[in-house]
């Protein structure tokens, strides 16, 4: 019943998933048992699959829970594809997960005392934001849904969830990189009587200052991806979604993603702001990040204006060509208007997303290496 063809076939297919075949609920159920797997995984061995800064705050009961809950529903998904022949290809593949998973001791694995300050990759990170991401933006994109026939499991859906994969399962190693770089390279210019004012700020105002100088940054360096050739073979990687919904977002190659973090870590880590402000901080560019990329019909009226909206993020995506290379803000939309980038268009959303002359090929791997391949 368990077809590796198929399955190496469906995870390179770019096409969207149709209904009434047992693909989408064999998806969820595939998707939840890997997710299950990686969970055990993570439980018999925490000082390598789980990140340090989160171990701290788990409710161990809880995540036992969730998996249960987890297996429960993969299993019982894949189980009814199977007795109904709906893809069974598809739902052995989750099922013989589950099984494996349980047989590995599933929710009850045992958690002994275990070194710290050991490498690790951040399963569990990746885990709890693909399950928190889909459950979260699914339902706001179904509630506020600007292209209602879009599916969930749209075209290309493949390749922008490789990327979340890879970019969630390395974060250790960006965090660690980008840490030693902003040392690295601006240490010398943390100045401690700067450091201990902004520190001490109230909590507003140190999170409204933050935001203001990430977003600074990120404006520039989201500039000089779209000005300066180089740069742009990285960001083009990005452009070349066609549909957007809250997993488009992820679709950025790793240099990218490192050369962004350290210079918008830079400031922070110069100038010093509390652990609290940083940890809001972190809250607000993940919403953001997920957020304004998402299939939504949000525009907030004249706050527009203020903050960066999906409607304002979807004009920056577009291939219209009064959008090319405008609304670069992440965060505060006022910099757009401020500095001459911001669209200004009678049309209320764009017509179509994209590089312009689509010349990003398709697929995860055949975009990490574009940027150095690419003859344009």
């Amino acid at each position: 019943m368990l077809d590796i063809d198929k399955l190496n076939d469906f995870t390179q297919n770019h096409g969207e998933l149709r209904r009434g075949q047992g693909l989408v609920t064999g998806t969820i159920a595939l998707s939840l048992a890997i997710l299950c797997f990686l969970g055990v995984l993570a439980f018999h061995f925490p000082q390598y699959l789980t990140t340090p800064e989160l171990r701290k705050s788990y409710n161990v009961d809880v995540m036992r829970y969730i998996l249960l809950t987890a297996l429960v529903i993969a299993g019982g998904l894949s189980l009814v594809n199977i007795i109904f022949n709906r893809s069974r290809w598809l739902s052995s593949a989750a099922f013989l997960l589950v099984a494996a998973s349980a047989l590995l001791g599933g929710h009850k694995v045992p958690v002994h005392d275990f070194a710290d300050h050991t490498p690790y990759i951040g399963l569990d990170w990746f885990i709890l934001d693909l399950l928190g991401s889909s459950l979260i933006f699914i339902f706001i994109e179904k509630l506020f849904a600007l292209r209602k026939d879009q599916p969930v499991f749209r075209e290309e859906w493949q390749t922008d969830f490789h990327h979340f994969v890879v970019n969630h399962m390395i974060v250790g190693f960006v965090l660690l990189a980008t840490n030693l770089m902003v040392h690295k390279l601006f240490g010398w210019a943390a100045n401690d009587g700067i450091r201990g004012w902004v520190g001490n700020l109230p909590f507003w105002a140190g999170l409204l200052l933050i935001i203001l100088v990430a977003d600074l940054v990120q404006y520039w360096t989201h500039r000089a991806y779209h000005e300066v050739p180089v740069l742009w073979r990285l960001h083009a990687v990005h452009h070349s979604v066609k549909s957007m919904d809250w997993m488009a977002g992820s679709r950025q190659h790793i240099l990218e993603l490192l050369i962004t973090r350290t210079l918008v870590l830079a400031p922070i880590y110069v100038l010093g702001f509390s652990k609290e402000v940083i940890d809001a901080y972190i809250v607000v560019v993940g919403f953001q990040a997920v957020f304004n990329h998402c299939n939504v019909s949000v525009r907030l009226g004249p706050l527009r204006y203020l903050i960066v909206t999906p409607n304002f993020h979807h004009w920056h995506h577009s291939q219209d060509i009064e959008a090319l290379d405008k609304n670069y803000a992440a965060h505060y939309a006022f910099l757009d208007y401020i500095f001459g980038t911001a669209v200004k268009s009678t049309k209320l959303w764009p017509e179509k997303y994209g590089v312009l002359g689509d010349y990003v090929p398709n697929g995860f791997f055949k975009q990490l290496k574009f940027p150095f391949v690419w003859k344009g």
